[in-house]
């Protein structure tokens, strides 16, 4: 029973995630989103900000149950696991940018095949698949004391090569940044995102390592939990380690500032902090008071989370890459006629960011009553 009870706090965390990055993903109109839904610009932390590192918080809490069953295994049948899946989840990551592989041209609203050398490299599932790999091949060929000193070396190191690598007057700017110069060797501007307004990609290669801190982070909290259960001891001790972190992100914030899109070590400390107090009120809620009534709408997005996510991405691509007679969008059709008159443009913009979440769920509501999980 115990068992049962941790995974179903995982499962929601997880869950409310999925549900949350999809509401910020797919509002209709950028300019009438409320504030909390839209990414700090630069510097700076909104609700928002918390949804990617809390995925791959919840991807090291999946890890804590995996590890256990491999200590038995071959070290190739390890390897051969972890490789596949991060390979398969970078490649996923790819062919969604590129989907569905044609573009409209703006002046003569023909379609063109879109080609390889204008894809973005690098991208969400792309750092998860990074991320994962990298924590995982830590935490199953060392011990987890060295794995978290590593981790701690590369939150510490990553703010001096931001200094370093990056423009002298300004090493933490959007153009001046060392993430963007090592992206530009890498694999040059046309395979990076565009939609900062120049290229530069919030998930390129740099950036990417110390995300692995959340993963690990992620992992330590669902081991602990399995360990201590869900008792008042353990999530006051959670508690107090995500309240410590935040301490240390605010006065950190101050010589090395709190920013998702390069992902400074501050950032990591951030989310982590918070997550751990997110989990915590989940268990408390969840196990401690028996409260459960609510679980069942987030273990939908929980138990098919990959899955869901893609679904809810290939859908607006689809949406906003195929266009109607008129060269609007679908989605932005809809949200023009239909939406923009609830009450105010914000309000419209919103409902139907929260419709299309329902949309997505339905199907993993489907997917679950079935016994259909798809696994990676």
């Amino acid at each position: 029973m115990q068992q049962q009870k941790r995974f179903l706090a995982l499962d929601v965390f997880r869950g409310m995630t999925i549900c949350f990055m999809i509401i910020v993903n797919t509002s209709p109109d950028g300019n009438h989103t409320y504030a909390p839904l839209l990414h700090a610009q630069w510097h700076g932390f909104t609700p928002t900000d918390l949804v990617f590192p809390s995925f791959l918080f919840a991807v090291g809490n999946a890890m804590s149950f995996v590890m256990p069953k491999w200590e038995t295994a071959s070290t190739a049948f390890v390897l051969t696991k972890i490789l596949k899946r991060t390979l398969l989840i970078f490649i996923l990551g790819y062919l969604m940018y590129w989907f569905p592989f044609v573009r409209m041209d703006k002046t003569t609203h023909a379609y063109y095949f879109y080609p390889f050398e204008k894809t973005r490299v690098f991208g969400v599932l792309q750092r998860i698949a990074l991320a994962y790999c990298f924590a995982s091949l830590m935490i199953y060929f060392l011990k987890f004391r060295t794995t978290v000193i590593i981790t701690a070396a590369i939150l510490l190191l990553y703010w001096p090569v931001l200094y370093f690598f990056g423009d002298t007057a300004d090493p933490l700017s959007l153009h001046g940044n060392a993430v963007l110069k090592l992206d530009l060797w890498l694999i040059g501007p046309d395979h990076l995102y565009h939609g900062e307004g120049v290229p530069f990609d919030p998930e390129g290669f740099l950036s990417t390592f110390p995300a692995i801190g959340n993963v690990v982070a992620g992992f330590w909290v669902g081991k602990f939990l399995q360990q201590k259960g869900g008792t008042y001891e353990a999530l006051t001790k959670l508690m107090l380690a995500g309240f410590a972190l935040l301490v240390l992100a605010h006065f950190w914030n101050y010589s090395f500032p709190i920013n998702k899109k390069i992902w400074t070590s501050s950032f990591v400390l951030e989310t982590v902090g918070i997550d751990c107090l997110l989990i915590a009120a989940v268990v408390y809620i969840a196990d401690i008071q028996q409260k459960t009534s609510w679980t069942p709408f987030f273990q939908v997005f929980g138990r098919n989370p990959l899955f869901i996510y893609l679904l809810s991405e290939v859908l607006v691509i689809l949406w906003n890459v195929f266009r109607l007679p008129s060269g609007t969008t679908v989605f932005r059709w809809i949200y023009d006629n239909i939406f923009i008159y609830w009450a105010t443009p914000y309000f419209g913009a919103f409902i139907q960011a929260i419709l299309y979440m329902l949309l997505c769920w339905s199907a993993g509501y489907w997917m679950d009553k079935r016994k259909i999980y798809v696994r990676v």
